[in-house]
């Protein structure tokens, strides 16, 4: 759990519940944040050995978590990005329920990226082969580099692309030119850097993180704008990337209503909240079962609008 005095870097909002909170007259801040730092991907958040025997361990930690914010004397605790089981979990022991919308690519037993443009209407096929042409047209080489393949050279133009397009979307860059060396030389074979050259040099890159199942699509830079290199690199190499090693998904991140046409369907999210005081607790109750109602009939709606051949 993390100590937090703002709620910058999580991906699930909570600032209109904080500004309610203190023109109300509380303190929402500080507040208990269980997540992985600026990172809205998938996961187990309570972590406990699934061969202990004990099924009521996660229910402890939970437990644990609301005793600790008593002590604390914080208005809150924010569970992220949780798996559904954990989540579920937390509901019945009174955390509020929260979903939330991605675009994740599912893995239906593809052998090849062809295999997968044959599920896909005529239309949207001829549009990502046209993508896939257009990206490269400019004499624009890609390389898919992991493991001892990924040297510091890369990761030198890997932060150039990184600090430039960073600056450009959000205004602060949060990643340390460090981080990346230390990513390399502790978890190397766990990463996919994907790599544009162009007249010898790099011009365009994106990090993933190969996970038991899944890739997890993370940060993308560039200083050359190219047509549909982003789409090229971000979404198509991955999807190639995870049939190349049956990985089940691709996440690639928050937001994105584009990846739709690109075969990164609609996909819930889970996080779940423990709120002290027991009137706003209601308050954030009743929005949270209004918006897990909308969240759901445009998960479905948008569902409708996929590019996957009808049944």
């Amino acid at each position: 759990m993390y100590l937090k005095s703002h709620s910058q870097g999580e991906y699930v909002f909570d600032y209109s519940w904080a500004d309610a909170f203190e023109r109300a007259g509380g303190r929402y801040y500080p507040k208990l944040q269980v997540s992985v730092p600026f990172t809205p991907a998938t996961g187990r958040r309570l972590l406990v050995k699934t061969d202990t025997g004990d099924p009521d361990l996660e229910k402890y930690l939970l437990s644990g978590m609301m005793q600790v914010s008593e002590q604390m004397e914080v208005s809150s605790v924010h569970v992220t990005f949780a798996d559904k089981d954990q989540w579920q979990i937390m509901g019945d022991l009174g955390f509020l329920q929260r979903t939330h919308n991605q675009f994740h690519w599912q893995n239906d037993g593809y052998t090849s990226f062809d295999d997968f443009l044959a599920a896909l209407s005529s239309k949207k096929r001829k549009n990502i082969r046209r993508e896939r042409r257009g990206a490269v047209e400019n004499d624009i080489e890609i390389e898919r580099l992991t493991g001892d393949a990924i040297e510091e050279r890369h990761w030198d133009d890997f932060y150039r692309f990184y600090m430039d397009t960073g600056s450009r979307k959000w205004g602060s860059p949060y990643l340390t030119r460090q981080f990346f060396s230390i990513v390399g030389e502790t978890m190397a074979d766990d990463i996919l850097l994907v790599m544009c050259q162009r007249d010898g040099r790099y011009v365009a890159g994106a990090i993933n993180f190969i996970g038991g199942e899944c890739l997890f699509g993370r940060n993308w830079g560039c200083v050359e704008h190219h047509p549909f290199l982003h789409f090229e690199v971000c979404y198509y190499q991955a999807i190639e990337f995870a049939i190349e090693r049956g990985l089940s998904r691709v996440e690639a991140g928050a937001q994105g209503e584009h990846k739709l046409a690109r075969g990164y369907m609609p996909t819930h999210t889970y996080s779940a909240h423990w709120i002290a005081n027991e009137s706003f607790r209601d308050a954030v109750d009743h929005y949270l079962k209004n918006e897990r109602r909308y969240v759901g009939e445009e998960i479905d709606y948008m569902a409708e609008q996929g590019p996957f051949k009808k049944a």
